[in-house]
């Protein structure tokens, strides 16, 4: 499948099937997520795989509640570290650019899990510090999305997009 075609079918996917995810997914997972655009290529992303069940447990209460994320059989927690953007960039490093290729690092991770046969959701309404509790974040580092993987149980309809001419500014907004 080409790209656009790709990203049009991709679905935020919160029902799972019993079926595992291999590490050799995970890793794929992780490795095109490694590949994603970063301010100055600093790369300020980190990840956790949870398997747990606890630790996912965890994490639905995090997220207020989103019991879905404990039934994916993998669970991603994807962090930023503002220190590293921040290393060559300064405040503008730690607040936007971490934030910025940590975003793009999810978004290569969720396209390839749909590449692939898998389905994946992008959480991020859930308490920063009781996720990094969860999962033992270090000091310093920002859990910013949750992403739990598995096989798809479900295929949610398309949601509705605004159309490019309603969103495109040509010079001046």
């Amino acid at each position: 499948m080409r790209i656009p075609e790709m990203i049009r079918e991709r679905r935020s996917v919160r029902a799972f099937t019993g079926r595992d995810v291999s590490e050799e997914d995970v890793e794929l997972l992780v490795e095109a997520a490694c590949w994603a655009p970063s301010a100055g290529n600093r790369q300020p992303w980190e990840f956790v795989v949870v398997r747990d069940e606890e630790v996912k447990r965890g994490l639905v209460e995090a997220a207020g509640g989103q019991s879905f994320i404990a039934e994916a059989p993998v669970v991603f927690v994807v962090c930023a570290d503002p220190g590293r953007s921040a290393s060559r960039y300064g405040r503008r490093g730690a607040d936007l650019y971490c934030l910025q290729d940590t975003a793009a690092a999810v978004q290569n991770l969720l396209l390839t899990a749909a590449a692939n046969g898998l389905g994946g959701c992008w959480v991020g309404a859930f308490d920063e510090g009781k996720a990094a509790e969860a999962v033992g974040v270090p000091r310093g580092l920002r859990p910013v999305a949750i992403v739990p993987v598995g096989y798809p149980a479900e295929r949610p309809p398309p949601t509705p997009r605004r159309r490019s001419s309603e969103v495109i500014h040509r010079e001046r907004f």
